[in-house]
């Protein structure tokens, strides 16, 4: 478009001013097949720096995302790349960016950026503020306070000691102020970057960082809103009045929008989406408290950040708005704001000086934020590294510390060379913190057990600690029949702890109900319920035998096992059985998610005790096998050998002491004319079959059968004789390292998680219709890996061969039984 004078009318030439130089009043383009050509039409170019700019930011985040560092370093770099310091003035940045098309890129870059502060007040969970204690609150004023009077205490003497140039005299002191800016916002992404939302230090950093962004966010709308009203040339009472009207902005926005969202929550079930009616009037409040910012001389963005906190955060309002909003708003609009904004940034004009000075206050900022955390983290007995790490978390500047810069610029508080100095500033220490955070803080370790937490190495008769990890209510019928089966009685009782794992969404801020009997512990957990009462109305039904403990976790699936790792060693639980990704659903389909692996293999990991992984084939959900009833519940075990195979029987001998169930174990035998000798690992194999065959000696429902295998193919033959023998399989994961049975399955291993018998079991082409258990004994004790020592105990053994026919490993005829009898 561009502006239109009259005919009749003369023009002066000097004298005029242009308001949107494209020459074409379309800003669409008919096409090079119609002779135009598409980069001089606004609407072309625009999409093309759309592109580029999310283009070459995804790639720089691919390549920076293994030092861990934030989608900010590579959208300001990729900012500057396309600025006029790095891209000059030309061919390339005439057509791509040319001067008169920064008019609208810039309009378009500042509508993301008010979608982007709404979703970053939406994701905002005030909530945690109450809920924060007396630590997060000192940390937090810390953090804000005693960086800002040092800062401000260095300016005053370089002023004194130092010469310098007038303009950076009269701003010293506001550089000061805005090198001790934090954003609740900038350490949440560094956190979620990191993995670490669900650490420790996450739940520590996410209240004290929000108390700190909080003072940030209230001191800058004070400053800001009293520089506009004096640059409007406004007095006092004009200013008073500024105050009073954004008073009644935040008014409207609480008890008028904010009730109007929450009848909006009301209207949305819990099992439905919410209305894009609902969504489209949510735009329109967005849009309305903008201009109603602007109204009262305030920042356009002010509104809807404020908005945003008024939003209910999580499911079903805050969740869809982020789903919608968050990906477009994060990977499209944000990088051209920074393509913009890297415009800015012109070398030249730093000179070194002053570039001295400003670093010195930005190094000396950054100091006092970790001074003034690490100190207040003492006070609240944090030890050294921790204290180092939340204080480095709580110092990294981002997007919204730079937004407030330019919102400073913009109100001559600083000149451009000075905002270029500030803004590379906070690049330079979000790039250089990150890496050091990552390399310094290890949340993994604080999940080591120094003590062993396995079933094999549980007393006889003592208590069991279990933990179940669910994500779907479909799941629970199969979780409460392996209770039952694991026999809980007065003697030997279980206490079960049950995390109902739910993926974050619409919130920064993970968040850990606890379940207490008689009381609503959260609006947030009511996606539970169901699946609690079920467990409270079988713990009911065995007093005294089961204790039930129910949680809910909602965090991102990267950092879940955080949460169920730190509940595992908290409450000392010697068993975690997790779903596996793949499960049939009430209705007979199978669904498959990802993300579920990915969060049973970062368990796997780091669980500090042993963990179980229960396929389920629709045998243990299946109300055929109530362990109540006068149907048996037969069991097989697998065993080749090894700690987790141990590990997999002892769980199994507990079973065994169940009235209703039927138990086999299938030792197979590896064949070799070779005589080994008799390493500790083996020693301890047989000293547990050897225990278990005494303790079964006079039990007819009991029955060890060996078999001896010459190579992996026998192998694979004796467990396709077991497809319809049993109603739930145990296995361990990992077996003997010296078996020569094991190199042929490795081709064929689809899911290594379950090992090499355990994916055999539950492949595609298998017919086993059994559910099965794949069981890993702890790995992690005290820090080390407890590989089993292959140090000679002495002696040695020949393995005898035994007769094998081809007949199915079934249980006799015997091995069955009522209830009773």
């Amino acid at each position: 478009m561009a502006y239109m004078v009259p005919a009749n009318e003369k023009v002066d030439k000097q004298n005029l001013t242009t308001i949107c130089g494209w020459v074409h009043n379309s800003v669409r383009s008919s096409g090079v097949f119609h002779g135009d050509n598409p980069m001089m039409f606004a609407g072309p170019v625009l999409l093309v720096q759309l592109g580029i700019s999310s283009l070459l930011t995804a790639i720089l985040q691919f390549l920076l995302n293994p030092l861990g560092e934030t989608a900010f370093i590579s959208q300001s770099l990729v900012g500057m790349a396309l600025g006029p310091s790095f891209l000059s003035n030309g061919s390339i940045r005439s057509i791509i960016f040319p001067p008169q098309s920064l008019y609208i890129s810039e309009t378009f870059a500042y509508f993301g950026l008010m979608l982007f502060l709404f979703l970053v007040g939406v994701k905002m969970d005030l909530g945690i503020i109450r809920k924060s204690g007396r630590r997060a609150v000192v940390i937090g004023v810390c953090n804000f306070f005693i960086p800002l009077a040092l800062n401000e205490a260095l300016a005053f003497i370089l002023r004194r000691t130092i010469p310098m140039d007038q303009t950076l005299y009269t701003s010293l002191p506001w550089i000061a102020s805005f090198q001790c800016l934090t954003s609740f916002y900038v350490s949440a992404c560094v956190l979620d970057d990191l993995h670490l939302l669900n650490s420790e230090l996450g739940r520590l950093a996410l209240p004290a960082s929000m108390i700190s962004g909080l003072c940030n966010w209230s001191w800058t709308l004070i400053t800001f809103t009293a520089r506009k009203t004096l640059m409007a040339g406004g007095g006092q009472h004009m200013l008073l009045l500024v105050g009073f009207l954004v008073i009644c902005m935040i008014a409207i926005i609480i008890y008028v929008l904010k009730p109007l969202m929450l009848w909006m929550v009301r209207q949305t079930g819990d099992d439905e989406t919410v209305r894009e009616s609902y969504i489209f009037g949510i735009f329109v409040m967005v849009l309305g408290c903008s201009m109603l910012g602007e109204i009262i001389g305030q920042h356009f963005l002010v509104g809807p950040m404020i908005l945003g906190l008024a939003v209910p955060e999580g499911p079903p309002l805050g969740t869809a708005l982020v789903t919608k909003l968050d990906t477009y708003v994060s990977t499209i609009l944000l990088p051209i704001y920074f393509v913009v904004n890297g415009s800015r940034i012109d070398f030249s004009l730093i000179h070194l000086k002053t570039f001295g000075i400003v670093q010195l206050m930005g190094v000396f900022g950054l100091m006092c934020k970790l001074i003034g955390t690490i100190l207040s983290s003492f006070y609240c007995e944090l030890a050294l590294n921790d204290a180092v790490s939340l204080g480095l978390v709580m110092s990294v500047q981002g997007i919204t510390d730079v937004l407030f810069i330019g919102f400073a610029s913009r109100l001559q508080y600083i000149n451009e060379e000075e905002y270029n100095i500030l803004v590379l500033s906070a690049i330079f220490f979000g790039a250089a913190i990150t890496p050091i955070l990552k390399a310094i803080y290890k949340p993994s370790k604080r999940y080591i057990a120094y003590k062993r937490r396995t079933i094999e190495h549980t007393k006889p008769g003592s208590e069991l600690r279990m933990l179940a990890c669910i994500h779907q209510e479909d799941q629970t019928p199969s979780l409460i029949n392996l209770l039952k089966s694991s026999n809980p009685s007065s003697k030997s009782p279980i206490f079960f702890y049950l995390i109902h794992l739910i993926e974050l969404s619409g919130r920064s801020a993970p968040i850990l109900v606890v379940h207490r009997v008689g009381k609503r512990s959260s609006m947030h957990s009511h996606q539970s319920d169901h699946i609690i009462n079920a467990f409270r109305l079988y713990e009911q039904q065995n007093q005294g035998a089961v204790m039930v403990n129910p949680y809910t976790t909602i965090s991102p699936y990267a950092t879940m096992h955080d949460e169920v790792c730190a509940l595992a060693l908290d409450r000392k639980v010697s068993l975690i059985i997790l779903p596996f990704h793949k499960f049939l659903t009430i209705h007979g389909a199978e669904e498959s998610n990802n993300s579920i692996r990915i969060v049973n293999r970062n368990i796997l990991r780091a669980a500090p005790c042993s963990v179980g992984i229960l396929v389920d084939r629709g045998t243990l959900g299946s109300s055929s096998h109530n362990m109540k009833s006068n149907t048996a519940f037969n069991i097989g075990v697998i065993f080749l050998g090894g700690q987790d195979d141990r590990e997999a029987l002892a769980y199994a001998n507990r079973m065994a002491e169940h009235p209703n169930v039927n138990l086999m174990v299938v030792h197979l035998v590896e064949y070799s004319t070779k005589k080994y000798k008799m390493t500790w690992d083996m020693q301890q194999d047989f000293e547990l079959i050897n225990e278990f065959k005494i303790a079964t000696t006079c039990n007819k429902y009991f029955v060890y059968k060996e078999e001896v295998v010459y190579d992996s193919v026998e192998v694979i033959g004796i467990i396709r004789t077991l497809d319809s023998c049993f109603d739930l399989i145990l296995v361990g994961r990992h077996h003997h390292s010296a078996s020569q049975l094991l190199p042929g399955l490795t081709e064929w291993n689809e899911f290594p998680e379950l090992g090499y018998i355990g994916d055999m079991l539950v492949s595609s082409d298998s017919s086993c219709k059994a559910s099965v258990l794949v069981v890993q004994q702890q790995v992690f004790v005290g820090g080390d890996i407890l590989d089993s020592p292959m140090c000679v105990i002495g002696g040695s053994f020949s393995v005898v061969d035994m007769p094998w026919d081809n007949a199915k490993v079934c249980p006799a005829p015997h091995y069955s039984r009522e209830l009773g009898k």
